[in-house]
């Protein structure tokens, strides 16, 4: 139910330090949840709102409010505010070299010859 009035209140994903329920149906809305693992329980009467857009400590991390957090199937990152720009712009580089890599790799070039070209694998 979280997932769902995240999403309808403009939610993009939801970061949760802890157990999460309804993994299926959070799957069938489309709405990206990453959590510590999964336990049959609701958090009704267990939940409280302390304080909102201040900085929280979440798996070891300090996210600050202005932060960007990026996630998919491969992991969860906290990009401060104060250096998105710099940080997509050398992501966006880099996911550029590792395509032509792939793309040359499959085109039969050896993986010495692409990494001597691009400095990625």
């Amino acid at each position: 139910m979280l997932s769902t009035a995240s999403k309808m209140r403009g939610g993009r994903g939801a970061i949760v330090d802890g157990l999460i329920r309804d993994t299926a149906k959070i799957l069938e809305l489309g709405f990206p949840v990453f959590a510590t693992g999964t336990k049959p329980v609701d958090s009704q009467g267990r939940g409280i709102v302390i304080d909102y857009d201040i900085p929280v400590l979440c798996g070891g991390v300090l996210v600050h409010p202005g932060d960007v957090i990026f996630g998919d199937r491969d992991g969860v990152v906290v990009i401060p505010g104060a250096i998105t720009g710099e940080v997509f712009a050398l992501a966006t580089d880099k996911a550029t070299r590792e395509n032509h890599t792939r793309d040359e790799l499959l085109a039969g070039f050896t993986l010495r010859q692409v990494y001597d070209k691009y400095g990625v694998l």
